[in-house]
């Protein structure tokens, strides 16, 4: 059996990906002892990671090889500005957060140094780059997703639920499979130092994955006190 290289970067994050799934934002999401103001905080944080998300899109299919992969990377931007931020403001409206609200929400130290680095890394490097730095936010995602949905009453649950369902789904799980293929279609033929830099953006943004996790159940802007 052929190893894949995303076997490679699944081996070298898969202790951090442990620590995350038993992370209290993580675990109350799937047995609904997650405190709303975190999740609150957690949405706002996300709708301004998500508009940094659909750049990282645009970037990826003005880099792609062929049409057929830039036409899809496109499409994704246009679905996560149009589709997906759409249905976040939606859910944001169940737990009292408006549309402006949303809009006027500033960036966390986390959520900066987060889109921060994976910008740089889409403005200065290769596509294959670009993919190993978005790859783990939708890979983790679906590996969540699924995890919470084998909880009892987690698909159910009135608060979590629909998020739940959403990043355990076939839908989901399809873009989570594309992106992984087209990891390992760029890594081939590519000589050990430069795997060792697609394998070390993609630890970066795992760790900064789990920091987002960790920033949001405890609500915190910025590390410290700053006046």
């Amino acid at each position: 059996m052929t190893t894949k290289f995303t076997d490679r970067l699944w081996k070298s994050v898969a202790p951090v990906w442990e620590k995350t799934h038993q992370h209290p934002f993580v675990t109350g999401l799937g047995d609904g002892t997650l405190p709303v103001e975190s999740f609150k905080f957690y949405m706002k944080q996300d709708y301004v990671y998500l508009i940094d998300y659909a750049k990282m899109f645009a970037l990826a299919s003005t880099k792609a090889y062929d049409l057929t992969t830039s036409a899809k990377f496109a499409g994704l931007q246009e679905a996560t500005l149009n589709g997906e931020m759409e249905l976040h403001r939606q859910y944001a409206e169940r737990f009292g957060i408006s549309r402006e609200e949303l809009e006027a929400t500033k960036p966390s130290f986390v959520m900066l140094a987060y889109t921060s680095y994976m910008l740089r890394v889409a403005h200065q490097g290769s596509l294959a780059e670009l993919v190993s730095s978005l790859l783990p936010c939708t890979w983790s995602y679906w590996e969540i997703g699924k995890h919470l949905a084998k909880v009892e009453g987690a698909l159910e649950h009135e608060l979590y639920g629909e998020w739940v369902r959403m990043y355990s789904s076939d839908e989901f799980g399809q873009l989570a499979i594309w992106l992984i293929d087209v990891m390992n279609e760029l890594a081939d033929g590519k000589n050990e130092q430069e795997l060792a830099r697609l394998e070390e953006h993609f630890l970066y943004t795992t760790k900064m994955e789990y920091m987002f996790w960790d920033m949001a159940y405890r609500k915190e802007m910025w590390p410290c006190e700053i006046n």
